[in-house]
């Protein structure tokens, strides 16, 4: 019955179990699955779709979800060199002034879906498109070196090789606290769950969509910097892979326990719901698997997971398990 109480128990149980068996098959070919270097790469995969999921969770605990995210992956570190070798920002001003947009992104993705009235899979889909255009035509189609005046801060933020692990961990703990022991999680987990006792009950239902839009957009911000200090490069097509780690962090939620139709999500599920996901990317690009068949392993996750929230969700109507 613990496992059935306990939402990251079971998700848990399977990153244990999935490492184990990579490190066996590793062990068996001689290859390199605990090795520091590969150790490095589990954590550059999983860093991101950790960061990201987390704002996803927010917003489909609410009843939203965030489409455009990826794109604002890839448009905030164009913005960062926009405001520092062309408009003269020193260099952390720039990565303020970059995440800041970041933060007006996520407003208009509430205001359209939030005021306008629109569908948030409608709202991010367009906004993430007009990103997306937004990038290659102010881009010329071209990358970007990273300003020399940010190298110094940016080795901390995502050119360190553990720096992205490092910061997907704390900001694990403080979204985990913020959503089970602050008032701004509380009154998100009601909106999901009754939009509209949450409204008489005196919630701000307005204040706290447009709030974990806002987030979103920042996290999915913060994440494109950080893979710009990683790799060295402002990329303009960075915006087909920020898309993929978008769908996969909407995966990890799900994988981790987020209810899709809200009212109910933990980030610490989404944390491993994200290990999940990087350790099959991981392990089978070590022992030489094809990548074609992944896709049919996060297929099979997803539809599993899904399985579970609807029976444990029974399970709770029926008054017979307390998920906690």
């Amino acid at each position: 019955m613990f496992l059935v109480r306990q939402r990251e128990a079971t998700v848990f149980l399977v990153v244990v179990l999935l490492i184990v068996y990579f490190g066996f098959v590793n062990s068996v070919g001689r290859s390199t699955f605990f090795s520091k270097i590969d150790l490095i790469n589990l954590g550059q995969i999983a860093a991101p779709i950790i960061i990201i999921a987390l704002g996803e969770v927010l917003l489909l605990i609410c009843g939203e979800i965030d489409l455009s995210v990826g794109f604002t992956y890839a448009f905030v570190p164009f913005l960062m060199h926009f405001f520092i070798d062309f408009y003269g920002f020193p260099g952390i001003l720039g990565i303020i002034a970059s995440l800041l947009c970041a933060l007006a992104i996520g407003w208009v993705n509430g205001f359209l879906t939030v005021t306008i009235g629109l569908p948030s899979f409608v709202t991010t889909l367009g906004t993430g498109f007009i990103l997306g255009g937004l990038i290659l035509t102010l881009a010329h189609g071209e990358q970007a070196n990273v300003p020399p005046k940010v190298l110094g801060i940016g080795h901390w933020i995502g050119g360190y090789a553990w720096a992205e692990i490092s910061w997907a961990i704390v900001l694990t703990i403080v979204f985990h606290i913020l959503l089970r022991r602050t008032r701004w999680g509380l009154h998100t987990i009601a909106v999901g769950g009754n939009l509209l006792g949450a409204a008489e009950a005196g919630v701000n239902v307005a204040r706290i969509k447009y709030g974990n839009f806002m987030l979103c957009a920042l996290l999915g911000g913060f994440v494109g910097i950080q893979i710009t200090f990683q790799t060295a490069i402002i990329d303009t097509f960075s915006g087909g892979a920020a898309y993929q780690a978008m769908f996969y962090a909407i995966a990890a939620a799900v994988i981790g326990g987020t209810a899709m139709l809200g009212g109910s999500g933990t980030m610490i599920g989404a944390f491993l719901g994200a290990m999940v996901l990087a350790v099959l990317l991981d392990g089978f690009a070590v022992i030489g698997v094809s990548a074609y068949p992944l896709q049919i392993f996060f297929g099979g996750a997803i539809l599993l997971s899904m399985i579970l929230n609807v029976q444990l969700a029974r399970l709770r109507a029926q008054g017979r398990v307390k998920v906690q």
